[in-house]
């Protein structure tokens, strides 16, 4: 399985940035002020993260619209959120998290990806894989941004 990782240093404490992307999946305005291509997200059944809980979302990545549908596996405040896609995205992409860990008087916050098929998706989608990688940066970036000013 290939991972896609992404981590950044957020000024900020574990609190602040667990309620942050609470909110951000909270609202369709929250979700597209954190990303230039989100479009929108809504809870379609539970509570934000909520374990058991189903999240929609519409977001361009690589210049195409994908409509994902994902599962809350796992959720421990401050700490870490897990999901799983649903079908179809889960043949090739079956989970991501976040995590959040204190640093001193920051945060890092770690966003991650897995894919199957890693040498497949390596060589063939490279593009798509690359266009992933930079998204999941400026999501950090624009978390960042928004914890800090």
């Amino acid at each position: 399985m290939e991972t896609l990782r992404d981590s950044i240093e957020i000024k900020t404490t574990p609190e602040v940035l667990f309620k942050c992307l609470i909110n951000i999946f909270s609202s369709e305005e929250n979700y597209r002020a954190w990303h230039r291509d989100h479009v929108t997200c809504q809870w379609i059944k539970g509570d934000a993260f909520e374990k058991g809980s189903i999240l929609y979302m519409e977001e361009y990545l690589h210049g195409e619209l994908h409509k994902m549908k994902c599962l809350a596996t796992n959720y421990e405040p401050n700490r870490t959120i897990e999901y799983k896609l649903l079908f179809p995205v889960s043949i090739i992409c079956p989970k991501g998290s976040f995590a959040i860990e204190q640093k001193e008087k920051n945060c890092t916050f770690t966003a991650t990806l897995y894919f199957r098929f890693s040498k497949i998706f390596s060589l063939f989608d490279k593009r798509r894989k690359e266009a992933l990688e930079k998204h999941m940066k400026e999501e950090g970036e624009n978390l960042k941004k928004l914890l800090e000013t």
